[in-house]
């Protein structure tokens, strides 16, 4: 039976607007990469921790043979940048792999600066033998040659381990090779003679030096007075003070403070003393270590009277009391029974 009800109306549809047109999209033309792009790609790859697994040089390889494809082909700057990068990480062995390969496969040798860099990064953390391993795989494939600044690393680093015989055979293959050993070479092997306390070497050095007409500077003789004055060698020592003078190269405070040393070693510290007021004479102005060596010097030949001066001295012009020098100050106080004052000077060097 039909409702006597009238059927309600069905809801009006929702008022649809228009949308609003899509805003203007500005489409920015592809650029290329270029060098500095592939060398940010390629620095990434180099600054991964070491990894033993056979994979962990392929993102490396990934980068390199991306550039190859482009039009920016690998270049100098580009193994520096990888070799860099890799021994900081800590993959030095990489490193080598990649120099070693870098002619054959991109057609050109690296620079000599990247050659020396490793060179002396391997100096630095493996056997010297490796070293040499590197330099004649490098030699055998193509790439650069040791020159004067290469020796100069090899000799430099023998010489810190005190192999003084590999020094002078490697200063003899610099010579057949026809480079002339320069200042800074002959100043490394005198270091060297002067960790052995080999005075007589130092100065044999030097005459080489000479006669090879290489002209000594400031630290060539600021390295023959310490190293004759190590060896006890003093009055030779002295006597280079003024040759220096002669040659322009005036002493400075290591010079004095060198001396000095020598000559506390062998008990003239009143003489130590005299060489102080020479040096203050000629405008030459002493530091720290100048005075804690005559400390400790005056301490060790037992003048108290010297000492205690010349620790009033430092006291005015807080100056630092060294371990050695405190420490001997303070014996020398207490064999004298001053008790009171050995217990100053510890609190002194204590702040």
């Amino acid at each position: 039976m039909p409702s006597s009800r009238a059927s309600a109306p069905s809801p009006a549809p929702p008022l649809r607007l228009p949308l609003p047109p899509p805003p203007h999209v500005l489409l920015l033309p592809l650029l290329p990469p270029d060098h500095s792009s592939f060398h940010i790609l390629l620095t990434h790859a180099c600054s991964q921790p070491f990894d033993p697994s056979p994979t962990h040089i392929a993102p490396v390889h990934q980068v390199l043979d991306l550039m190859s494809s482009s039009t920016y082909r690998p270049n100098k700057a580009s193994i520096d940048l990888a070799v860099r990068a890799l021994c900081a990480a800590g993959r030095e062995d990489d490193a080598c792999r990649l120099f070693e390969r870098w002619p054959a496969k991109y057609s050109h040798s690296p620079d000599r600066f990247t050659y020396n860099f490793l060179v002396r990064r391997l100096c630095r953390t493996r056997e010297v033998s490796t070293v040499y391993k590197f330099i004649d795989s490098v030699r055998n494939s193509g790439g650069p040659m040791p020159d004067i600044v290469t020796y100069t690393i090899l000799i430099d680093c023998v010489t810190q381990s005190k192999n003084l015989r590999e020094a002078t055979r490697l200063l003899a293959i610099l010579n057949e090779s026809g480079f002339k050993p320069d200042t800074y070479l002959y100043n490394t092997i005198m270091k060297g003679h002067c960790i052995l306390n080999q005075g007589g070497e130092v100065i044999e050095v030097y005459r080489q030096m000479r006669e090879n007409n290489v002209e000594p500077d400031l630290v060539t003789f600021n390295t023959l007075v310490f190293g004759l004055s190590k060896a006890g060698r003093v009055s030779e020592a002295r006597n280079f003070l003024d040759k220096m003078a002669q040659m322009g190269h005036f002493p400075d405070t290591v010079t004095y403070t060198s001396l000095m040393n020598g000559m506390c070693k062998k008990g003239e510290a009143l003489k130590a003393v005299d060489l102080l007021k020479e040096m203050e004479l000629k405008g030459c102005e002493p530091n720290e270590c100048t005075y804690n060596t005559l400390l400790h010097g005056l301490c060790k030949s037992r003048d108290m009277e010297k000492s205690l001066e010349l620790y009033g001295v430092m006291k005015e012009g807080k100056m630092k009391l060294e371990s050695a020098s405190c420490a001997v100050l303070m014996r020398a106080l207490c064999r004298e029974e001053k008790v009171a004052e050995a217990y100053e000077v510890f609190d002194y060097a204590v702040d």
